[in-house]
């Protein structure tokens, strides 16, 4: 039986919790040690249960955590060879814990394989991740990227279940209080995906099958969770989806896990 829990989601943190019986992974370990380790004993996981932690690039908000954790519970941390170089430049890789680049043919953890595919954002090499589990079924992590690339579309498609990114509201970023460079940097090809192009790509994915869908890495200052909800249901409704017989949409949490799915 497979479980996915967001433990948090937003510019302040961001990690996710796969697992099964037998114990899980963390893709990405932002926020810090001590929060994360209560939103793991929030829905009943033993932090030294984890026996990975993946990263998907080294901004802080996805890392925040990860020197500290890994130590404590020495757990061997993978990422791409680029930001592995990064993190290490930064010393987050000061610590007791291993650090090793994920090849091309993934990395088998308690039974999970664990495929990275790259995003597009302003880091050094970022990533996402799939993860098949022992029942075969696939998880998907898709946030931080600018735009959906075929090659995301690629990886991603035959997912059960995708985190994906909804960070911003176009017209509300354009309106709101942040400069224009950090606005231009949020639209680029580099950047965040916005709620539209997270409901174009959401789109693909039920055609092909994936049945649950969970937006997240919302902006607390250029989005809200029922724009973001809105426009990704309404893209689906006008292709004939069905919420609740077609697919299942939610939102990432902020804070503390609050909802796992049982797969």
């Amino acid at each position: 039986m497979a479980r996915f829990c967001t433990l948090c989601s937003s510019s302040s943190g961001n990690s996710s919790y796969i697992g099964t019986g037998n114990g899980g992974i963390l893709i990405d370990a932002g926020t810090n040690a001590k929060q994360l380790t209560l939103a793991l004993e929030s829905i009943s996981v033993n932090p030294e249960t984890i026996h990975g932690i993946f990263i998907t690039h080294e901004h802080t908000d996805h890392i925040g955590a990860l020197r500290v954790f890994a130590s404590r519970y020495h757990i061997p941390v993978y990422a791409t060879k680029g930001t592995l170089g990064a993190m290490e430049k930064g010393g987050h890789l000061k610590g007791d814990f291993l650090a090793e680049i994920i090849s091309a043919e993934g990395v088998e953890v308690n039974g999970m394989l664990v495929k990275s595919f790259r995003t597009s954002h302003d880091s050094v090499e970022s990533c996402g991740y799939t993860v098949m589990l022992p029942d075969e079924t696939k998880i998907s992590v898709c946030t931080d990227t600018g735009i959906i690339t075929q090659d995301i579309i690629d990886k991603v498609t035959g997912s059960d279940l995708i985190l994906l990114e909804s960070n911003h509201d176009k017209e509300m970023l354009n309106n709101g209080p942040y400069p224009y460079y950090l606005r231009q940097r949020i639209l680029s090809d580099y950047g965040h995906l916005s709620n539209e192009a997270c409901a174009e790509a959401a789109c693909h994915f039920v055609n092909t099958g994936t049945t649950r869908l969970i937006l997240g890495h919302l902006s607390r200052d250029n989005n809200t969770a029922s724009t973001a909800l809105s426009e990704t249901s309404l893209a689906l409704g006008r292709m004939g989806a069905v919420e609740g017989i077609d697919y299942l949409l939610s939102i990432a949490p902020v804070g503390t896990g609050e909802r796992v799915v049982i797969l």
